[in-house]
């Protein structure tokens, strides 16, 4: 739970609750699979398996929720907005650009939410 909240903060906590009713082993694996074993793995710093992360669900497509949960995640992380818009216009070479506009499009709503966009700023 401690990698799952340094990565997405309160939002992790939300994906878990919100699976309480429907599928609670769900939310168990994400805490203890891919947070307590694979994100805490040595190897990659964290800010580098959110690098990795974008690019495989903006390849994946129709992932958009779990890249809003991402892209906060790859801010919390220490990656910059620049980092994070210049990695999701990389995708575009190798994903398509239909999959990185949307991808694009999900960094938008969420640096809009955080205030981080260029009109937001002033």
């Amino acid at each position: 739970m401690k990698v799952l909240s340094t990565v997405n903060g309160e939002g992790g906590q939300r994906v878990v609750d919100a699976l309480a009713d429907i599928s609670p082993e769900l939310g168990h694996q994400i805490v203890a699979w891919a947070f307590g074993e694979i994100y805490d793995r040595p190897g990659l710093a964290l800010r580098d398996r959110q690098f990795v992360t974008l690019g495989m669900l903006t390849a994946l497509g129709g992932c958009e929720p779990q890249l809003d949960v991402h892209i906060n995640a790859a801010l919390n992380v220490g990656l910059t907005p620049e980092e994070v818009v210049e990695a999701l216009l990389h995708s575009a070479v190798y994903c398509g650009i239909p999959k990185a506009l949307n991808a694009t499009m999900a960094a938008k709503k969420v640096f809009a939410e955080r205030r981080l966009l260029v009109a937001d700023a002033s």
